[in-house]
């Protein structure tokens, strides 16, 4: 029996099987609307925050050494 998870997207019952192409999500609408939560930066992943390296173009401030 297939592993059945959830869409992240709509909660829809999915089947984790090699057939279905779009898993986790039950559909490519369900895949899109992710895939767009994500370039509109909805979702976030925890840590801190980090320092912009200074401009690293020939004559700014960037000395690695």
């Amino acid at each position: 029996m297939p592993t059945v998870v959830k869409c992240p997207t709509c909660g829809k019952d999915v089947r984790w099987t090699p057939e279905n192409r779009f898993r986790p999500f039950c559909s490519d609408r369900c895949k899109q609307i992710d895939l767009g939560a994500w370039a509109a930066e909805k979702y976030k992943i925890g840590g801190t925050d980090q320092e912009t390296p200074p401009d690293e173009s020939p004559g700014g401030d960037y000395n690695p050494h």
